[in-house]
This record gives structure tokens, sequence and C-alpha cells, in this order.
């Protein structure tokens, strides 16, 4: 459910539209986002928060709700003026992109709030990982807004953070922690061990569990703590979760899903598999038909438009994952092949092999693949990786290439072929990343096997094979 580069062209698209729509009524005027859409923390069908600043006595809602009218950026139905909201707003759907969207005015907390959560996500790089999950959980209960019974984005982030900096046994802040872990003891601690008739939730100066009493000394005069306090870190006396009347609900969902999760990891479980859900999380999260389909049609329509650069670093980094998950040791990112220096590296977007000779390797591993008690690699087990090659590398190649020294695995291990293309050679590569194993060798050749150069027409062809 992460958010995808052509949603975020869309969402764009429709901050464009609207922002042309005040410039054209107010010049100085300036449009600015806040919300999921700026922090990146916004599921598919999440809205649009926007808030114009300018000079006005009153916010002139009427007045920008007839030129958004006029200009039909909405569907006309879909209009509407709360100006007697806490927070005076127009509510819109975008008429190409059905996406929804809220205008506020001269509201700074909204933009204040979201570079104080993209803070800690800079701090808690585990942190949209786990809001994305729970909001879609929340989503699909009809408990992600205050209006239904529900908690709000912010209340939602402002616990998740509170969690990862009072968390007892693990290090939040590393990336290479358990997510799934976090998430059984996030609804563990919601669900079941927190007070919510006697404490309060406190963020500032690195986070703190304290007494309602204590919270509504600073509190405005006439307002006690709510059932979810949580104290606004940016607005002291602030309580942010006063408006969640549902908050018990919320509570109940979370002790469900500590349940439902908490059996799914258990060891009877793990013997007796519900082969009903696809996984784990599938058992507690469901994404429709209907936003597949729209995520579907998004793509299509603005995929073309978006060209991201390639993310080779992203991509070298999955090679050295592979590389540590078959044994190899990988210090830096220095090539090891004498030829790589004269290689333009270009890794493509790793793709299961379905067939051929390198597939059909991995299918006859020995049983000590099977028996052994090292825990098997969870990625693929076979990849394709493409490098592009000058002519040059051809006079360069050895008349047969040094085999290392191991036991043979797989037949065969390496293939490498080489083909003319208008005095132009394009080199393929397909490496088979066998299954880690602690007994077993770096290497996937065997330096006692035969080594076969052939030569056909114009294109040379080398095979390591055991």
């Amino acid at each position: 459910m992460s958010p995808r580069p052509e949603e975020a062209a869309m969402r764009r698209e429709v901050v464009q539209r609207i922002e042309t729509v005040v410039k054209d009524l107010w010049p100085t005027a300036d449009v600015q986002i806040f919300g999921s859409f700026s922090t990146g923390l916004y599921l598919p069908t999440s809205d649009i928060d926007l808030v114009v600043f300018g000079e006005w006595e009153r916010p002139p809602l009427q007045l920008l709700e007839q030129a958004l009218r006029k200009h039909s950026v909405a569907e006309p139905c879909s209009i509407k003026v709360l100006d007697k909201a806490t927070v005076p707003i127009i509510k819109l759907t975008d008429q190409e992109t059905e996406v929804k969207v809220d205008i506020s005015f001269n509201m700074e907390t909204g933009v204040r709030a979201a570079e104080f959560i993209k803070n800690y996500m800079k701090e808690y790089s585990l942190l949209p990982y786990l809001i994305l999950v729970l909001k879609q959980f929340l989503l699909q209960r009809d408990l992600n807004e205050v209006f239904t019974g529900g908690i709000s984005s912010y209340s939602l982030i402002l616990m998740a953070i509170s969690f990862l900096q009072l968390h007892p046994r693990i290090d939040a802040r590393r990336a290479d922690e358990n997510l799934g872990m976090l998430l059984v003891e996030f609804f563990e601690l919601y669900g079941r061990n927190f007070n919510y008739l006697k404490t309060g939730i406190r963020i500032k100066e690195g986070g703190a569990y304290i007494a309602k009493e204590e919270i509504m000394k600073a509190m405005t005069s006439g307002y006690r703590p709510s059932m979810l306090c949580i104290e606004d870190p940016l607005l002291p006396g602030n309580d942010v979760g006063r408006s969640s009347y549902g908050a018990m609900q919320v509570k109940q969902v979370f002790d469900y899903a500590y349940i439902v999760l908490s059996h799914a990891v258990s060891p009877l479980a793990r013997s007796y598999p519900n082969r009903d859900s696809e996984s784990t999380l599938g058992r507690i999260i469901k994404v429709t038909q209907e936003v597949i389909d729209y995520r579907r049609w998004i793509k299509e329509k603005w995929g073309s438009r978006v060209h991201p650069l390639p993310d080779l670093d992203n991509r070298i980094k999955m090679k050295e994952r592979l590389s540590m998950c078959n044994g190899e040791q990988t210090p830096g990112r220095e090539p090891r092949s004498p030829y790589s220096p004269r290689l333009a590296l270009s890794l493509c977007s790793p793709q299961p092999l379905s067939s051929g000779s390198s597939a059909s390797s991995v299918s006859s591993l020995s049983g000590s693949d099977v028996d052994s008690d090292t825990p098997p690699c969870t990625t693929p087990s076979v990849y394709q990786f493409s490098l592009q090659a000058p002519a040059a590398l051809v006079g360069s190649l050895p008349a047969a290439l040094p085999m290392p020294s191991a036991k043979p695995q797989a037949t065969p291990s390496r293939t490498l072929i080489m083909t003319p293309n208008n005095q132009k050679f394009s080199v393929s590569l397909s490496l088979v990343w066998m299954r880690c194993n602690s007994h077993r060798s770096n290497s996937m050749v065997d330096d006692s096997a035969d080594s076969q150069v052939m030569v056909s027409g114009g294109s040379r062809e080398v095979t390591l094979a055991s």
C-alpha cells in the first residue's frame, strides 16, 4: 500500500489545478500541502489537505467554492462548505481523479505538524511502514476518522511515535528490526496493556506516560482529559484525542489484531497453517478489488508521465544481501571481476527465471539443502542481471576463465554468452543464487571440473560446468 510515483504525480496535478484557481482569485495567496500527502504517509484513497494563506478577516469559503464550481475542478455535488466546524474547511472531490481534498485557511498548525512528523520519520526509519499498515487496518473498519468514532491520523502517528520511544526491548531506530514483531507488540500495548482510564501520552522530551491529573493542570479551563489522552507536542494544553469518542472501539480492534497475529505466529499455527490466508498480515488486512482497479487505472494514465531514475544503490544493496545469503563476503562495493572496471554496470530489476538451465539447476539442489539446520533464504533463488560491455572486452578475455576452488553444486553454475551486434557486444549474465547453508562453500563451481570454451560463427560462448 506504499505510495507509488504515478500516484504522487496524479496528486500533484490535483494540487496544481486548485492552486491555479486560488491564484486567479488572490495572486498573493500561498497554497501549501500538509497532512499525509506532505509526509508521504498516504493510502491510495487518502485525501489531500491544503491550506491557503492570505490576508482576510474571515476565511473566504463561499468565494473559493464558487470559483471551484466555475472552473469545473470538482464534482458539483461533492463541494461542501463546513463553516461551522472547529476549523472551517471546504471539502470536495476532484472531478478527474476522484481524489478528496480538504481546504482550510490560515491554519499554521497543520504545516507545523507535518514538519514535526517528518523529523520523527528520519529518527525512526520503521515509522512509515508501521503507520501505513495501521492506517489500512483502521480504514477497512471505518475507524480512521474521528466523526465515524475512530481516531485521526495525527493521533495514530503520535501513538506510534510514543510506542517507538518507549519500546523496552529493541532499538526501534534500526531499520533491520522485525517490523512484524513491532506490529504485534503495538497491538498488544494499545489493545491490552495501556491504561486508558488513568494514563496519558506525552511525546516531548523523549516521551513518557503521565497521569491524566498531571495533564489536566496544563489544559484549557473547562476541559478534562479524554479517554484517549494525547498531549499535543506543538500546542500545549491541547488534547489531540479529545474528539475520538470511539477510542474504546479502537482498543477492541487492536486487541483482536493482537490475538489473531499471536495465533498466526505460534508454533501450533506453524504446524497447522491456515491455507485460506495468503499471508499472516492478510488475516487482519485486506485490499478491496476496487482499490486494486483504481491503482491500476492511475498507473495506466499517469505511469508514462513518471520517469524515475534507476535506484541503482538499492539494487546493489539487494545484490549484496543475496551474496550474504549465499555465504559470500561483501566488505565493500568494489567489483570483483578483473573485467568489471571496463563494464558499464546496469542492474535491471531482479526477475525470477522461469525456464532454462539456470532455473533447472535450482530444482536439483542436493539433499543437504533440505536437511540443513540453517534457515533457507527468503529471497528468490534465481535472479537475472544485465551488463553492457564495449567491443574491446572480447579481445581482453583469456582463453579460459580462472576457476575457484569449491565443491560442485549445480550444473551449469554460470553461463557467459557474448553475441556481436554491429561491432558492439552485449553481455548477459545469469547467476544462480543458491540457498544459504552454514556448511556450504562460497563458490559455485569446481576446480576439478572441465572448463569448456566453444566458438560458433561470430559468437563465443564460455560455459563453466561441473
